[in-house]
């Protein structure tokens, strides 16, 4: 596997991913971010948080929204939630959808493991926020890169 970024995932694979969030995002009024970088330069989970910003994923009406973020070269990812999800949701809420991930991840399969956790994080979310008629796409479901 090539570590550029462009080559982590196939365009075509890309936009299976791309159509796998607005699937998800059809059971609910949550928001689904894909964003990937070769290397995380400290703590991932301070880079996705400090990512969740610059991306502007915390403008969302509800607080909303999820970032998947997975660093390439250090083979590690995080799903950062906003604080609407993380009043309301149990602290392990995120673990089913990290351990699909993970088992994708482990046999080399990042597109599936996306697009799994992706789907599972559509899931869980329209529990506590399900999807209303007067709900738009505040975000993009572009994967952006790093």
């Amino acid at each position: 596997m090539s570590n550029k970024v462009e080559d982590f995932l196939t365009a075509d694979e890309e936009q299976d991913i791309v159509e796998a969030i607005r699937v998800a995002e059809l059971n609910t009024s949550g928001e689904i971010r894909v964003h990937i970088e070769k290397t995380c330069k400290g703590d991932a989970t301070n880079r996705a948080i400090e990512l969740f910003h610059t991306l502007k994923m915390d403008n969302t009406k509800l607080q909303n929204a999820v970032l998947i973020y997975v660093a390439i070269e250090d083979k590690t990812f995080v799903i950062f939630g906003d604080k609407g999800i993380n009043d309301v949701v149990e602290n392990d809420f995120w673990d089913s959808t990290k351990n699909i991930m993970q088992s994708h991840f482990k046999k080399g399969d990042f597109k599936q493991g996306l697009i799994e956790g992706v789907l599972k994080s559509g899931e869980q979310l329209k529990t506590y926020f399900p999807y209303s008629d007067s709900d738009s796409n505040e975000l993009t479901n572009e994967i952006s890169k790093g």
